[in-house]
């Protein structure tokens, strides 16, 4: 068996804790140098209690952002990145619930947008996935539950989101490496995320016009969340990153960069409807 690249271990529930895992992900963007990018702005985030959410939450908060995320069942990993927030200075609100629910997804926006006052920037990012070596015995159950959270909730965020967005701002989502590669034991997983890239090209291009609203993708390789523990088995998880060219699992704070870069005008004005690809070395068709 090859060597580990980190400790078999396992979570037995989804989205999983930033908390129990060994080694912690690195995702407190601890060596960022920020430079007032996001300075004023507002920021909402699905999935932004761990992983590569607190990443981006945090980052957007050295920047300058106040910002709003959304989880489900992990209020400990919240509070954390919640502290991370302010003690960049910034404002953080919290909101537990599901957002495979439209109408928590409305009630989530409201909310935010009270405590923000508008929203500059919305990253849907949170997901979840479930393996399934034999597509044949694929529970149907899942398949609709992986779609309603993945990619229905992105959509019923976003539209909930859209009249609270000024001119200027953007939506990022998150895709993933397997929308491109394709994955035989979580073939419901990308199929949503393939789905993301077609929502995102035509999202981009439908409300540009109007609003003058920026909208892209990130598609990280493997990267070391609480996901990878509460998907796969001990020794899966353990070769978890093996396959890419730079033979390891990527960091939150490796992937936080390209959402940092969509996210700010000045960065990315030029970029819509595209896809940026943190994998580790992948080549992909884009």
């Amino acid at each position: 068996m090859p060597e580990a690249l980190q400790p078999p271990q396992h979570q037995d529930r989804q989205p999983g804790l930033e908390s129990e895992m060994t080694p912690r992900p690195r995702s407190a963007m601890e060596n960022w140098r920020a430079a007032g990018k996001l300075e004023g702005r507002t920021a909402l985030i699905s999935g932004g209690d761990s992983g590569i959410g607190r990443a981006v939450a945090i980052g957007f908060a050295k920047e300058g952002a106040d910002v709003v995320i959304l989880h489900k069942e992990e209020p400990q990993d919240a509070e954390d990145t919640r502290a991370h927030i302010e003690a960049a200075g910034r404002r953080c609100q919290v909101i537990a619930g599901d957002i495979g629910d439209a109408a928590f997804c409305r009630d989530a926006v409201a909310r935010a947008v009270k405590f923000l006052g508008r929203i500059d920037i919305l990253v849907n990012n949170a997901a979840e996935q479930h393996p399934c070596k034999d597509f044949a015995e694929i529970p149907e159950a899942q398949v609709e539950r992986t779609f309603r959270t993945n990619i229905l909730g992105m959509m019923w965020l976003t539209k909930a989101a859209l009249p609270h967005m000024p001119k200027g701002g953007s939506i990022i989502n998150t895709t993933s490496i397997t929308a491109y590669q394709g994955s035989p034991e979580l073939i419901d997983y990308a199929s949503t995320k393939g789905a993301i890239v077609g929502f995102t090209r035509s999202l981009a291009k439908a409300i540009w016009q109007d609003r003058q609203i920026r909208v892209n993708a990130v598609a990280p390789g493997p990267i070391w969340t609480p996901l990878i523990p509460a998907s796969f088995d001990e020794e899966r998880t353990a070769q978890h990153g093996a396959s890419v060219t730079m033979e390891r699992a990527g960091q939150p704070d490796e992937v936080a960069p390209a959402f940092l870069f969509l996210a700010a005008e000045q960065d990315s004005s030029y970029f819509t409807g595209q896809v940026l690809h943190p994998n580790g070395g992948t080549v992909v068709n884009a």
